[in-house]
């Protein structure tokens, strides 16, 4: 039964992303990625490789547990709802996210002195799928969508804070180690792509008797004998009444 309502990719991609990153933070704890290697590094040639590489990386086990999660879960919610788009959004999404971030000048936002720094992580593409879930929904208005929409506001709603430095709200020590920047740049990323999209895949579903200038002679007969045989109904009635009797018309609509 479930083969029927899980989408097979809903379930193969976020194994296979997770796979990935777990492959890379094993690479990185035997050696292989050292001293900003595969991680963003704004504004600097040798920081391009990790628009591609840096979402596999991590600095330590509690930054990818804290990232495998959400990443399952949203691109679970993805493939399952957004098929037709899901590829596209991802992979549009995890090279622009990095872009953005390479072009975002690395500045303390306090002093507004210059920081070398190298960003790794999958918490960008984190926040491109989940302001991609968000937004679609909206955009869409789709009762289903939208529901997508509430899910990932109750559970992953606080992700907004994370778009700001911490240095606006805590009288931290030292820099903060998190990327607002990386989030900002995957909110803005994937709110884009869900407009972008937005009439791609799915739409909100119209009845028939939605449209312009509907005609249905089976309805005009179910309202005739209706007539006909409760006429006490047409005399003046409060208009509470009145939507009794369309409710009962749309009863009999649906036999």
């Amino acid at each position: 039964m479930l083969k029927n309502v899980i989408s097979r990719k809903a379930v193969i991609y976020p194994l296979l992303m997770l796979a990935a990153m777990w492959l890379g933070y094993l690479l990185q704890m035997a050696g292989f990625f050292e001293n900003c290697f595969g991680a963003i590094i704004p504004l600097l040639p040798e920081g391009l490789l990790g628009v591609i590489t840096s979402p596999l990386l991590h600095g330590n086990l509690d930054h990818i547990i804290g990232n495998s999660i959400p990443i399952a879960i949203l691109m679970f919610l993805l493939y399952q709802f957004y098929p037709l788009v899901a590829n596209k959004v991802f992979v549009i999404g995890w090279l622009a996210t990095g872009l953005l971030l390479w072009l975002l000048p690395p500045v303390d936002i306090l002093t507004g002195e210059y920081m070398y720094t190298c960003t790794i992580g999958a918490s960008g593409v984190v926040y491109v799928l989940a302001f991609f879930l968000f937004f679609s929904g909206v955009f869409r208005w789709n009762v289903k969508l939208l529901t997508i929409s509430l899910l990932v506001v109750l559970y992953y709603g606080s992700l907004v804070w994370g778009m700001f430095p911490e240095e606006l709200f805590y009288n931290l020590q030292a820099p903060s180690k998190v990327s607002w920047q990386a989030h900002l740049a995957g909110a803005i990323v994937g709110s884009i792509i869900a407009f972008a999209f937005k009439n791609v895949g799915e739409k909100k579903k119209k009845y028939i008797w939605e449209f312009p200038n509907y005609y249905s002679e089976r309805d005009d007969k179910l309202w005739q004998q209706y007539k006909e045989n409760h006429p006490e109904d047409f005399s003046e009635l409060p208009y509470k009444k009145k939507d009794d009797i369309w409710d009962h018309l749309d009863e009999l609509r649906k036999k």
